[in-house]
């Protein structure tokens, strides 16, 4: 679960609230939300602040969380587009070590997959590999 990180992985209510709140979301807010990440990783106050501290790679988590906020942002404002995010996988590459359980081949299916959608296809979502996954 750790290269899928969703919004309920975030244990600040308030990053939670805003990334998730679909009406009010707007690319300022995410901004804010990155803002207020960094500067609370700067005073070292992450734990306090409520923010994942898990696995070593917080600022992976938050990035993570970010994107597939801006994701749906994109989808709304491009509705002819296809915007979506995917997680491929635990997949055998540099990045995991070659610790992973999927081929690179098996991981870019679901990439292609995605971006062999068609015109009028599922917009602003998140897929874990080939499924629709909640944000």
């Amino acid at each position: 679960m750790f290269f899928l990180t969703l919004i309920q992985h975030i244990p600040s209510e308030w990053a939670k609230g805003v990334l998730s709140n679909d009406e009010s979301l707007t690319e300022e807010r995410i901004e804010e939300v990155l803002n207020e990440f960094l500067e609370d990783f700067r005073k070292n106050v992450l734990k306090a602040k409520g923010w994942p501290t898990y696995l070593g790679a917080p600022a992976y988590s938050v990035s993570k969380a970010a994107m597939n906020a801006y994701t749906r942002i994109l989808a709304k404002r491009y509705p002819s587009f296809c915007v979506n995010c995917v997680a491929p996988g635990f997949v055998k590459t540099d990045i995991s070590c070659n610790m992973g359980n999927l081929t690179p081949a098996e991981g870019a299916e679901s990439a292609v997959q995605l971006a062999l959608l068609p015109i009028g296809g599922p917009s602003g979502l998140l897929f874990n590999r080939k499924e629709v996954s909640c944000f």
